[in-house]
Formats: structure tokens, sequence, C-alpha cells
């Protein structure tokens, strides 16, 4: 079994800058390079679904991460990422790109895509190094382009993993070391109308956390914890998750009370390292490795929600990277085997298609990992694949009928 990082190395061990200089907390508009045409169709598939390719220049890209849809609410935008050598500082450009049209432009720049967290109103948040060298989380709207500045990190605070944000707003979460000598591992949760953060969580093994905050309520943290892992004195990385294996719990907000959930040794195989919030159900998609009771023909695909045993959602594929639709109807997946399919299905049935063939050849580079994620709308699924020979992003249409039949 083999655990990724949701994040490359490189990225995860990038220290953030921080000043002591004074900050106005003032709204920035985006600055934009004029709208250009992107994408081109690559083929139908025997499925039925159309496969765009979005990316059309050689850059270092993805679609972020699959767990969430990274898109405007209404389904007109998405958002990818984007290392871009030319750059100084915030090396990493986040693409706006328009569903069906494909015209995308430039939405700004980011120190990395660590810290990056997407709401269900379609608010993307990141990390944004300033001229004097502090570093300010960032609140953008797809939706029309408007950038604000909604809190300045302190000097020491980086966050290291992918940040979540509850769906009022209020709240924003992601891994943390205040401590050195990259033993012990936070969770710090950032209260953005009081304008003040605090460890919610210390362990040491969730240096790979995987935050995500329930989208109801948003009372509930889900916590990937990496049993076994641990990196050198030095911040080299020496093992992602021992023999033990990972699991995942659940953070209350905002008192950090911990909850475990029924998953991982002893209770199934390891978790992968990929889950997702299915809606607003309470229960939680994720992946285990494929053996014994869980190997393909039985389901490694599982829901969750705290005090109860796992369910299986589907079977017959070796289900790694997941996610679910914003209204939690649908799952998407990728079969972890070559052509490495893209599956997607009911999280509430037993009901799952093949939309597409990725055609990638996954890498260590998480940019060839598919991380598929399907629109807001239930009409795009959106992935990763370097089937050209390089990365870029895909989107494949989902047939209508394909569609009525997962939700029938």
């Amino acid at each position: 079994m083999t655990l990724y990082p949701q994040v490359s190395r490189r990225t995860a061990l990038q220290a953030v800058a921080a000043g002591a200089a004074a900050w106005t907390g003032v709204a920035r508009l985006a600055h934009a390079a004029e709208p250009c045409a992107g994408g081109r169709f690559v083929e139908k598939q025997a499925t039925g679904a159309e496969i765009w390719q979005l990316t059309t220049e050689e850059f270092d890209q993805s679609d972020i991460y699959g767990e969430v849809p990274y898109g405007s609410r209404d389904s007109r935008y998405l958002v990818y990422a984007r290392r871009n050598p030319a750059l100084r500082v915030n090396r990493t450009e986040f693409m706006l790109v328009e569903l069906g049209t494909w015209k995308q432009q430039r939405l700004d720049t980011a120190v990395s895509i660590s810290g990056c967290a997407i709401s269900h109103e379609g608010m993307f948040y990141y990390l944004k190094q300033s001229d004097d060298g502090s570093t300010d989380l960032m609140r953008a709207d797809l939706a029309n382009g408007n950038i604000t500045a909604v809190y300045r990190l302190p000097p020491g605070l980086a966050i290291r993993s992918l940040g979540t944000v509850t769906t009022d707003g209020r709240h924003y979460a992601g891994g943390t070391m205040s401590e050195p000598g990259w033993k012990m591992f936070d969770i710090t949760l950032i209260d953005l109308q009081k304008g003040e953060h605090r460890i919610l969580d210390r362990d040491p093994f969730i240096l790979n956390p995987h935050p995500q905050f329930e989208p109801g309520e948003g009372r509930a943290l889900m916590i990937q914890h990496n049993r076994g892992g641990r990196y050198s004195p030095d911040g080299q990385l020496e093992r992602l998750v021992g023999p033990e294996g990972a699991t995942l719990y659940l953070l209350s907000v905002p008192d950090g009370h911990r909850t475990e959930l029924r998953v991982g040794t002893p209770h199934t195989t390891p978790c992968t390292g990929h889950e997702a919030w299915i809606g607003t159900t309470g229960e939680m998609l994720l992946s285990v490795a494929t053996s014994g009771e869980f190997r393909p023909e039985k389901g490694n695909l599982l829901a969750v929600r705290a005090g109860q045993p796992p369910r299986v959602v589907a079977r017959g594929y070796r289900f790694n990277h997941v996610g679910a639709s914003r209204c939690g109807r649908i799952f998407s997946a990728d079969d972890w085997q070559s052509p490495y399919k893209i599956v997607i299905g009911s999280t509430q049935v037993e009901r799952a298609a093949v939309i597409c063939e990725s055609k990638t050849v996954p890498t260590r580079s998480q940019n060839t990992h598919p991380h598929p994620y399907v629109t807001p709308d239930l009409k795009w699924v959106i992935f990763n694949s370097n089937r050209s020979g390089s990365d870029h992003i895909y989107a494949a249409r989902i047939p209508d009928e394909l569609m009525a039949s997962l939700l029938a």
C-alpha cells in the first residue's frame, strides 16, 4: 500500500517567510492578463464522454487536489495551479478557466498550493507573500475575480498542508509545525471573524493531515492520521506512514475534542490517504488498501460516520484518489491500474460507471495522478493526465443519460 502526500515534497518543505510590517487588510482585485483561448478537443471515448485538454503550455501544473471541486458555485469557472519559473517569490499561478469555451486568465499568484481551500460557495483561499516578506491568506470569489486579503499570518506560522474553510467562511484550518525538530505537528484554526488563531490539535503523526471541514455546520474537522510517519531532524521525509497504516479522526470545532473513526487497522485495511466528506450527510468517503475483505471484488471504496462501522460504496475497481460532488450525491475516483480509468457513481446505492480512461502514467509527481472531481452541476469530470507526455489538465463531458442512470 502506497500513501501519497497531498503536495510535492518540495512544496511541503518550503518555508513561508513572514515579516513585521503593519497590515491594512485592504481588498484587492486580481491583475489578470487578457483572457486567452485555451483547450482543445482530444477524443470521444467509447463511454460517450468527450475529452478536452484544458492546458496547452508545458508547466508543472495540476487541478490542485480532487477531494473537493475547485470551481465556482455555478460551475462556470474552475481554477488550476501551475508553477511558473519566470516568477520570483509567488511562483505559483492560479489560472481561471471558463468551462465550455476554455478561455482562461490568471487569477493571481501565490507562494505554492499549500494553504489552498475552496468553500461550497466557490470562495477560493490561498497564501500570497507580500514585498515586505509577510504572508497573507487571500480570498478570491471565482464568480467575479474579486480578491481580498483576509488574514495576515504572524511570523513563524507556515501552513504546510492544503487548507480548508467552513461554509460560512468564519473558520479556516491547516496543518502547521509550531515546534522545531520535525517531531510534532499541529492543526491550526484561524477565526477569520475575530482575526485570531490557535492550535486546535497536536500529534506526531499528523504530518500530512488533509484537513477538511464538514461542509454543513462546519463543527467537525476530518484529519488524516499517518501513524508511524517520520521525518529526520533536518526535515527529510523518511516514511509517510508506518506498518500500522493510516486512519482518520474528527476534531470538534472550536474545542478540539477528538473522535476516532472505525477505519484503518484494526477495523479495515489501512486508509490510502484519500478521503472526502459526502455533502452534508455526515458521512465521509474514503478508499482503503485492496486486500482481503477489501479486495476490488469485495469493495475498497467505503463510507463512514462517527460511531458506526463503514459501509461499501462501490466494488469492482482498485479505487485510490476519491472525491465527492458538492451536493454529495456523486463520487469520483480513479481506478489505480492501467489505463487509470475515471469512475463516478452514486454515494448512496452501489451504482458506478466508467466515465473515461485517463491514460496517464503515474509517477511520484502528484500532477500525474488523476485526482478526479465532478463539477457542481454534475456535467464535467476534471482530472490530471500525462497521456501526451507532459502534465496537463483534462475535462470529460459526462453524458446526460449516464448521469441520469446513476441518480435514478
